[in-house]
């Protein structure tokens, strides 16, 4: 539809019909009228307003959406389709490594395919809108949304941020619209725990949190999801310095922005808002244009206009930007978008896109630890026992795969049946996931649902027991231990970010046999493995990995495939250390402090200050030198080359993660003490050198003075480059 012939419909619609374009309601509204009288009570509204709405949440599936849409539009006066939006945040049906296990490919090129096939796969199920990429920076591995986001580094994460937009969307938005959250730095959360406070500084905001939305919106997202937390006081649903101000006035974004959901109801809670009548007045003059499944627009912005509290250009922009972008989908042409039963089979879980979530996965899982390099495996060598409780279990594709079906993954035991002889592989179990499980009853589990989910104390110690037989006669034990699924995710912050108690306990018992021992530990975070590097021949962190993990892991426990996964955020000593993040600002005493020494410089007295594993650290079964770091010039005025000797010492082809990283010696205001800068994943045969360059730009340099400028004093710097963010080769130049 041409832009006038928008306007002039605009024109025509009543101030009821407006409104609901600013409405979105979840599929159980649109059920039969018996089944929705239930959700329409609780929200307090009628059948009136649900047959107004612009869109509707999580309903997915083309016979699904594209007969509430026919519906819909038989009962509509001037045709306005609806907008299907929905979680798919990893993955619709065939499921990728979750975020943070994307963060750790370090393959932005890679990630883009696998968006791509997630905006395939989702149109062809109705889906218009994704709530993705999440490009929230997190740093505290206490939050369980660590899950969702792609890790610690402002670059990485801009990286991440664009090319994910960019899959979702395609060149002319022939996939799906693209929704980036949650605006803004919701990562920060106050002890890491869910929905609580955010305070910083106006520079911390800009320099690190700010770059994965700038990123997103310059890559030319469609919508931004407001998010839970304040900033600087205020949530951000109401907040005109997010929204308006650096949002829609400094980076020009035009598109929509939707609250999350219930937001603008929150700010009552909050305490900002006297009555839902205030906060929707708030929410709609910061130009928040959706209110995801309140009743606070349908009930109050028609009041507010007459009453003269809010300016009826407000809700006409904001329909229009709702509008605007149905019609860019191509809505008014097509409501259904090519959605059918037919390109749901053609489309979903295809081989060829099988392939692709087995490569990325393999990609996305780091080897932490592998002493005496007992991995790789030889098949059918040693004789091998798996234990643990995700040893055959399905649930490997995490808690947010909201439409993944956990009976699309093959477990580890089925691929290591089909991979190794019965004489040389045995399974058992040999103990619980968690001890206790009334946890779940917070998410909708009855006790008899709770009850029945765990091993009684017989089966634990017959389970123990028969784990300890088989480890005897074993010469290697694989444990595939890890998080419970509902341990991380949306509103799973934990204290305690350790193992459970009960696969610690079963480790200890079989530790004792003296075999070699492999961790496969699944989980939505960093967790602490203090103990289990000690206990541990190897360790391999595979997050969730999504519906072909268990394919992938094998793949690289035999050495099929060689381990190139790299940390995206910090695995902390323990939970103490956190938040704990490796690009953090200089103290005037640090532990290097050539002035004060002993008890008075930063450290802990029960802890190191370094994590565990850095960012950016990760082992594969080559080992790769780092030779001969130079740079063209000691002296840079606009550019500089950077270039580095790797080599291959070992007989396995590999991919080997370059990292530059910088240090501004002296700034107006403190720097941090390292910042990612460039970064190149190079395939290396065996045996073989390449030098690999860098190019830094005078850009590249650039962060927020004390005057709140974006720009570079001259000076010192020093260039790191190295396979981590600890392990560097360094050299220095000065800005001129």
């Amino acid at each position: 539809m041409k832009e006038q012939e928008l306007r002039e419909l605009q024109n025509t619609l009543s101030w009821p019909e407006k409104i609901g374009q600013l409405i979105q309601l979840s599929g159980d509204f649109f059920q039969s009228e018996a089944l929705a009288v239930g959700p329409k009570q609780k929200l307090g509204i009628d059948q009136d307003t649900v047959n107004l709405v612009g869109s509707v949440l999580n309903l997915t599936g083309a016979e699904a959406t594209n007969h509430i849409q026919e519906n819909y539009l038989a009962n509509s006066r001037h045709k306005v389709p609806l907008l299907f939006m929905a979680d798919i945040i990893y993955g619709y049906r065939t499921i990728f490594p979750i975020p943070l296990g994307l963060g750790a490919t370090w393959n932005p090129a890679l990630i883009k395919q696998a968006y791509q096939v997630i905006a395939a796969e989702s149109r062809s199920a109705g889906a218009h809108v994704t709530f993705a990429p999440m490009v929230d920076l997190v740093r505290d591995a206490r939050w369980g949304r660590c899950l969702e986001s792609t890790g610690e580094d402002p670059h990485l994460n801009a990286d991440y941020a664009k090319v994910m937009v960019e899959g979702l969307q395609g060149e002319n938005l022939e996939g799906i619209a693209s929704c980036v959250k949650h605006f803004a730095a919701y990562g920060a959360a106050e002890a890491g725990r869910e929905y609580n406070t955010v305070d910083m500084s106006e520079r911390r905001l800009r320099q690190d949190y700010l770059t994965g939305y700038k990123a997103a919106i310059d890559a030319g997202c469609k919508l931004v999801m407001t998010s839970f937390n304040t900033y600087d006081g205020m949530p951000a649903t109401g907040n005109d310095f997010l929204l308006k101000d650096i949002l829609r006035k400094e980076w020009g974004f035009d598109g929509v922005i939707i609250s999350d959901y219930a937001a603008i109801q929150e700010l009552v809670a909050h305490g900002v808002a006297a009555d839902e009548r205030e906060a929707t007045q708030l929410a709609i003059e910061a130009t928040t244009d959706i209110d995801m499944k309140t009743s606070c627009y349908a009930k109050q912005l028609e009041p507010l206009i007459k009453d003269g509290m809010i300016s009826s250009k407000l809700v006409d922009d904001a329909v229009w930007r709702v509008l605007k972008l149905k019609n860019n989908l191509g809505l008014f042409e097509d409501p259904y978008r090519g959605a059918s039963k037919e390109n749901e089979e053609m489309n979903l879980l295809s081989d060829k896109n099988r392939a692709l979530s087995r490569k990325v996965a393999a990609e996305s899982v780091v080897l932490l630890q592998n002493k005496n390099n007992v991995l790789p495996l030889t098949p059918n060598q040693d004789k091998i026992l798996l234990v643990g409780p995700y040893g055959d279990k399905q649930d490997l594709i995490g808690l947010w795969a909201v439409h993944g079906k956990t009976t699309d993954v093959t477990t580890l035991k089925e691929v290591l049946e089909k991979k190794l002889t019965s004489e040389s592989f045995k399974f058992t179990q040999g103990c619980d996931m968690l001890d206790d499980y009334s946890f779940l009853g917070e998410f909708g589990a009855t006790a008899e649902q709770i009850d029945s989910i765990g091993l009684s104390e017989s089966q634990r110690e017959s389970a123990l027991a028969e784990a300890l037989k088989l480890g005897e006669v074993a010469d290697v034990i694989i444990f595939a231990m890890g998080e419970h699924t509902m341990q991380s995710g949306e509103a799973g912050s934990r204290t305690d970010i350790t193992l459970p108690k009960i696969q610690q306990d079963f480790m200890n018992q079989m530790i004792e046999l003296g075999k070699k021992k492999i961790l496969i530990s699944i989980s939505g975070r960093p967790l602490v493995y203090t103990k289990e590097v000690n206990q541990m021949d190897a360790i391999l962190q595979a997050w969730f990995p999504g519906t072909e993990g268990a394919n992938a892991i094998v793949d690289l426990l035999f050495g099929d495939t060689n381990p190139s996964g790299r940390l995206s955020m910090s695995f902390p000593h323990n939970v103490g250390q956190l938040p704990i993040y490796y690009n953090e600002f200089k103290t005037g005493r640090p532990l290097t402090s050539k002035t004060h020494k002993g008890r008075f410089i930063s450290k802990y007295l029960d802890s190191p200050n370094q994590p565990l594993f850095p960012f950016g650290y990760g082992l594969s079964y080559s080992e790769v030198l780092y030779n001969n770091l130079k740079l063209s010039s000691s002296e840079m005025t606009e550019k500089l080359i950077a270039t580095i000797s790797i080599s291959n010492q070992s007989d396995r082809d590999c991919l080997e993660t370059v990292q530059l990283y910088i240090q501004d010696v002296t700034g107006s205001v403190v720097r941090p003490v390292k910042e990612l800068k460039k970064y190149k994943k190079v395939s290396l045969k065996a045996k073989e050198t390449k030098t690999v360059s860098f190019e830094l730009a005078r850009e590249d340099l650039y962060y927020y003075k004390r005057d709140m400028s974006f720009n570079v004093e001259s000076g010192a710097f020093i260039v790191f480059v190295g396979p981590n963010s600890e392990e560097v080769l360094e050299s220095q130049f000065e800005l001129i």
